[in-house]
C-alpha cells in the first residue's frame, strides 16, 4: 500500500482581494473549503419505466466557507470592511503544497465572542457565488 499524502492544515492561509492585491486575514484557526452539491431535477412522465421517478442533473451550489480565527477587534478590520461593503468579493484560500482556490462570495455573517475566561474568537460565514477556480500557486 502506498504512503499517504495527507497533509497538516497548518499554513494554510484566508485572503481578501482588495482590488489591486490580497490581505491575508489574521489569526485564522479552522478553514470549511468550498463544497459542491447538484440538484436533481425530476423528470418522470406518465410513462417512466416501471412506474420509478427519471431524474436529471441540475444546477450546482459551491455552498459556503467557513472561518474560526482568534478575534482581535479592529477599526480597519478586513472582515467587516468586505461585509458591510454588501457587494460579491473575491477570496483565495492557499493551502500548504501550493494549491489554491479563488471564489467570489457574500459575506453573510461575522461574530465575534469575549468569553470571561478564555481568548477571544469570531466567525465568518461567506456565500459561494459562481464556480471556485482551482489551481496551482
Amino acid at each position: 500500500m502506498a504512503a499517504s499524502n495527507v497533509k497538516l492544515g497548518y499554513n494554510t492561509d484566508f485572503a481578501i482581494y482588495n482590488g489591486t492585491t490580497y490581505t491575508e486575514v489574521a489569526e485564522v484557526t479552522s478553514i470549511t473549503w468550498p463544497g459542491y452539491a447538484r440538484d436533481a431535477v425530476e423528470a418522470t412522465h406518465l410513462n417512466s419505466d416501471d412506474q420509478f421517478r427519471e431524474f436529471i442533473p441540475g444546477l450546482m451550489d459551491a455552498g459556503e466557507v467557513t472561518i474560526e480565527l482568534n478575534f482581535i477587534p479592529s477599526a480597519s478590520d478586513v472582515i467587516v470592511a468586505a461585509m458591510t461593503a454588501a457587494t460579491v468579493g473575491q477570496f483565495k484560500i492557499t493551502a500548504p503544497g501550493g494549491v489554491n482556490v479563488v471564489f467570489k462570495a457574500i459575506v453573510t455573517s461575522y461574530q465575534g465572542q469575549s468569553p470571561v475566561d478564555d481568548r477571544m474568537t469570531a466567525s465568518a460565514t461567506f456565500k459561494v457565488t459562481g464556480k471556485p477556480t482551482w489551481s496551482a500557486s
